[in-house]
């Protein structure tokens, strides 16, 4: 099968033809019809993210049909249409996964890190941690919500039910969020790189209120602040917009170093927490909500041996919305 391979952190993609996988027993295999290209994947092939499987097929945000099922597999069947995403496997057994909590398991492993992902014809994938596709999403729009929809909504909940939100970074996965915001009734504020007055309009279009730079003084104070940007003096930023009770919650995987701040705009009972990964129960409760919105995505399609070009497009923030890979046939 064709597949674009990372073969070393700082290293483009290459274009290769490697074995097709074979499903494990609880596994599937599935034919790739669309994989999103998500800031992580960037995190990974840059080398921000440690010891990924070399060498490695990059992509989490999959949509696809079930090929094939391995030994013991019983919730999916070939044909179905199904997700997969960035949590791939976890071991079932911790305290972490017992309590309902298996985003935090220290042994698991996630797709287009250290498992293979979608940058390829055909992905194998743990039964457990494949989704359901809702109808009314074509294979390039449903993408984006296996990562930048499923992190969203949970850096969502986590950001507490405070009617005055600000969103600092507005990609995929802000675009997103404030969709289902404005659904809950929340009002959206939306900060982007200083000067992206594109940026600024394209918040506008999805629900935000007031879009402009991180570096202007948000127009009232916030209840909540989401950071999707991996840019950590966005921290103190945020802790300076939102009022006292507030939450700044930092959505990414890795962030840049968060400078010193001074006491008091922590003080008050904010909080600044961190989002870790997803669970099933994410997923589920996601992906029941999406078409209720009903969340649109805006997507920009590339071939599957464009990957290079997606990557470096998202670097240099020149995407509105998702960049998504497809397969010759989609």
């Amino acid at each position: 099968m064709r597949a674009m391979l990372l073969d070393a952190p700082g290293r483009p993609l290459r274009a290769a033809e490697v074995p097709r996988p074979e499903p494990g027993p609880g596994q599937v295999l599935v034919t790739v019809r669309a994989c999103g290209v998500c800031r992580t994947d960037l995190h990974v092939a840059d080398g921000d993210l440690p010891n990924p499987k070399l060498p490695l097929i990059l992509g989490h945000e999959i949509v696809g049909r079930v090929a094939a099922v391995g030994p013991g597999v019983e919730r999916v069947r070939e044909g179905d249409r199904v997700g997969v995403p960035w949590l791939g496997w976890t071991c079932g057994e911790c305290g972490y996964c017992r309590s309902g909590r298996e985003n935090l398991c220290e042994r698991a492993r996630f797709t287009g890190y250290q498992l293979d992902g979608g940058y390829a014809e055909c992905a194998v994938a743990d039964a457990r941690y494949v989704f359901p596709i809702p109808a009314g999403y074509s294979d390039l729009e449903a993408a984006p919500l296996l990562c930048a929809g499923l992190i969203g909504y949970r850096s969502l909940a986590a950001a507490g039910d405070g009617v005055r939100l600000g969103l600092y970074g507005f990609g995929a996965a802000a675009h997103i969020v404030a969709q289902v915001a404005r659904h809950q009734g929340r009002r959206v504020f939306a900060f982007t790189r200083p000067g992206d007055t594109e940026a600024q309009q394209f918040a506008r279009t999805v629900g935000a209120e007031w879009a402009g730079g991180s570096d202007a003084a948000a127009p009232e104070q916030l209840d909540a602040a989401i950071i999707f940007a991996p840019v950590g003096s966005l921290v103190p930023v945020a802790l300076r917009a939102v009022a006292r009770g507030g939450t700044v919650v930092c959505a990414g995987i890795h962030m840049s170093e968060i400078p010193a701040f001074p006491y008091d705009i922590l003080w008050g009972e904010r909080v600044v927490r961190s989002v870790a990964n997803l669970t099933r129960r994410d997923g589920e409760a996601f992906l029941r909500l999406a078409p209720t919105v009903p969340v649109r995505t805006t997507v920009e399609r590339f071939p599957l041996a464009q990957a290079n070009e997606a990557l470096g497009r998202l670097r240099e923030g020149r995407l509105r919305g998702a960049a998504v890979l497809a397969t010759a046939a989609t």
